[in-house]
């Protein structure tokens, strides 16, 4: 039963990681309809339901999830073994899938690939944008960038960044209508920029810091948006006060465009990390990923 299912479970755990049988059977270089009856063929061998088919997308059913977690990690390690033993040629070679979000992969990630990919030519990396807060074992992605606070606790942790700050700035026409907060309880009468959380479907909270005191402010607005260009363009439109790391304002807050407020408030707090499972054994692809994204000291 196991030579049988071998193929149709590697086809069903790409299924489910696209959400969709247009991608899937692209990524695997098959029909959709060859794809469709191989699913619904494990299926019936396994006497179970694993996906939720609709006209627009596809989703795993509580058994499939239950299987992804099962099944995902072995065909990792399956998977890394093998890299493992591609290692053994004179140059090194394999696929590194990493998923980060848009503003980490603008800073970190983006400034390495280009020396990183033409220094060895042999290593594969495919990038997956996405502010959602994955579980890059079930996700089959060989790590993740993300702040240090949102990085499991039995992840090891790299730091990648050196520490952020955010700003709240606005454009000077919104500067002239509406008085300038002076403490983060007045964003509470503002027009502000919001942006959701894409995990957990809510707002993002504006969050500050001064000497220590520490507090999360929930405001309200008419535009809610996510890419940070699009909310860099809002506030120079004067549509509101906009929450954003201040690496992506330094040019328009130099030339004027936008104004910085609250500054004193916004603190600095320390920045991206690349995380990976501690289990992890790294293929030399890998391990010179992560010296060549690596910022400063050593593993925490």
């Amino acid at each position: 039963m196991l030579k049988e299912n071998f193929n149709d479970l590697i086809a069903f755990l790409v299924v489910a990681q696209e959400k969709s049988f247009t991608r899937a059977a692209a990524k695997l270089g098959l029909s959709q309809s060859a794809l469709s009856h191989s699913m619904r063929g494990l299926e019936e061998r396994m006497g179970i339901r694993l996906l939720t088919r609709t006209t627009r997308s596809v989703s795993p059913t509580e058994a499939g999830e239950s299987l992804i977690d099962r099944i995902g990690p072995h065909f990792q390690d399956i998977e890394t073994e093998l890299n493992m033993l591609k290692d053994m040629r004179d140059v090194p070679a394999g696929n590194i899938r990493i998923t980060a979000g848009e503003h980490a992969v603008d800073r970190v990630l983006w400034p390495i690939l280009k020396d990183f990919l033409a220094k060895w030519p042999d290593i594969n990396v495919e990038v997956t944008v996405d502010n959602a807060l994955m579980d890059i074992v079930t996700q089959r992605f060989d790590a993740g960038i993300r702040l240090g606070e949102a990085v499991a606790k039995d992840m090891v942790a790299i730091p990648v960044s050196p520490p952020m700050r955010m700003a709240i700035v606005a454009s000077p026409e919104y500067l002239k209508r509406y008085s300038a907060p002076r403490v983060p309880a007045d964003l509470q009468t503002h027009r502000c920029i919001n942006m959701r959380l894409p995990t957990s479907g809510g707002l993002l909270p504006w969050e500050f810091s001064q000497q220590g005191k520490a507090l999360k402010v929930r405001v309200e607005g008419q535009l809610t948006i996510n890419p940070l260009a699009h909310r860099v363009e809002a506030a120079k439109a004067g549509l509101g006060l906009v929450y954003i790391p201040e690496d992506v304002v330094a040019r328009e807050l130099e030339d004027g465009q936008l104004i910085r407020v609250l500054d004193e408030w916004c603190e600095p707090f320390p920045g991206y990390y690349l995380y990976y499972p501690s289990r992890r054994q790294h293929t030399t692809a890998f391990s010179l990923f992560i010296e060549a994204i690596r910022y400063g000291g050593s593993e925490p």
